[in-house]
């Protein structure tokens, strides 16, 4: 009777594998096996590219002797891309050995794990140039120049127009062909846009000054404010129209008003209703922006009391002056307005005539007193109206007219259906094509 085969002696083969005979090998004694500890994940399952099947703890796993019979544990054959022995006891690492080659079961082996993108976003390796874009940006708005159109209300013999030409330390407002620095400048009778082209280190400007009949000059005041509006919401409506056409200009021209200066008179008292009246009923459509005008005409406690008053009677009456606190996009932005805000309205001293003081010759007013400096913040706060309405808000009151003061005049027009035919939205799509 045949004997039964010894498990010993059974061999298993594996494809790939060469196999090696221990039927001399005396058996082990056998001994309870160590407690192996929990394997972690997708440790030992099978590579998809791997020619061997799944193996127990002891392939790989450093776990000791698996279930197979010392006879039937095979030697795989080494080569570069396919190193197993290379890759016994080091995790994971062995994947990347059966996919990248000798190179990646190297790096797999030493516990690089794969690849090294596998930790998240990209990494920039070098220099790119993105940081130059605010380059390209400026050098195209240089080419093309800024637009920036200011109107002045108030009384005449205010120094509108002198402010004004203070502002930009040049003659723009009312100026014609024959007249000569030291005429008198006439007294405006009817609404006119001057523009001038303004150059300062190599940046254009399209200054458009937008001077008014005197406001309130009249008996009867009744609708005064009418032809000012009339005028701003005119400006709107042409932008309005070339926005609709279905082939518009490359540049839409922009005459709309993004900042109106209104003149307070300096009595020292209060202002008159037709201010307040004025300045409720355009707030909305137009960024106001208060003035004390002649303030040299009131001492320094006059000045700060009546600053107070103003300041009270616009908050009862509901009136909101550029810039408005809704319009704050962050916590620094506020922090700078609220600065701006405690001290408007700017008391300020205009002209347009030079005066020799301490070697120097300075923006003044003669009295018999003194020289009242201009730009001396000791003496009156234009040097503060200049730097908030150029150097640091002119962009936004540009921005605030855009996305908030015509877009509330479109949005009406609009919805009114006058005058402007209701755009379909088959004019709208072939437009954009």
């Amino acid at each position: 009777m045949e004997e039964p085969e010894d498990p010993y002696y059974v061999t298993m083969y594996y494809p790939g594998s060469v196999y090696v005979d221990m039927s001399d090998v005396v058996p082990p004694e056998v001994r309870p096996k160590p407690a192996v500890p929990a394997k972690p994940p997708n440790v030992g399952a099978p590579s998809p590219s791997s020619p061997f099947p799944p193996q127990g703890p002891g392939i790989g796993g450093g776990g000791g002797v698996s279930g197979l019979p010392p006879s039937a544990i095979p030697v795989p054959i080494v080569n570069h891309g396919h190193s197993v022995g290379h890759n016994i006891g080091h995790g994971v690492g062995h994947v990347a050995g059966h996919v990248g080659g000798h190179t990646a079961a190297h790096n797999g082996g030493h516990g690089h794990g794969g690849s090294h993108n596998s930790g998240g976003g990209s990494t920039l390796l070098g220099y790119i140039g993105i940081d130059t874009i605010i380059e390209q940006m400026r050098k195209k708005t240089m080419k093309t120049g800024f637009d920036f159109n200011i109107m002045v209300v108030g009384h005449s013999g205010l120094g509108k127009s002198t402010l004004v030409n203070t502002l930009f330390k040049s003659q723009v407002s009312r100026r014609s062909a024959g007249w000569a620095r030291d005429e008198k400048i006439p007294k405006t009778v009817e609404i006119k846009a001057v523009s001038h082209v303004l150059e300062e280190g190599g940046v254009k400007m399209k200054l458009t000054v937008v001077d008014t009949p005197g406001f309130g000059d009249q008996i009867n005041n009744d609708n005064c404010w009418e032809p000012i509006s009339k005028y701003i919401n005119e400006q709107y409506e042409k932008f309005l129209k070339e926005e609709v056409n279905i082939t518009r200009k490359k540049r839409i021209p922009d005459t709309r008003v993004h900042c109106c200066l209104f003149f307070i008179t300096p009595t020292g008292r209060s202002l008159r209703p037709l201010d307040l009246e004025f300045m409720k009923r355009l707030s909305h459509s137009v960024n106001i922006i208060p003035v004390i005008a002649k303030s040299d005409s009131m001492t320094i406690e006059e000045r700060q009391e009546f600053k107070q008053r103003v300041r009270k009677e616009l908050e009862m009456a509901g009136i909101e002056f550029y810039p408005q606190k809704e319009f704050d996009e962050d916590m620094e932005d506020k922090s700078d307005n609220d600065k701006i805000r405690e001290a408007m309205p700017f008391a300020v001293v205009g002209s347009d005539k030079e005066y020799p003081v301490n070697n120097k010759r300075v923006l003044g007013r003669k009295t018999a007193w003194g020289i009242v400096e201009v730009e001396n913040p000791n003496h009156c706060e234009f040097a503060q109206l200049r730097d908030f309405l150029i150097r640091s808000h002119l962009q936004d009151l540009k921005e605030v007219t855009h996305n908030i003061h015509y877009e509330t005049y479109r949005a009406k027009r609009l919805n009114a259906n006058g005058g402007l035919h209701p755009i379909s939205s088959n004019d709208t799509q072939e437009s954009n094509l």
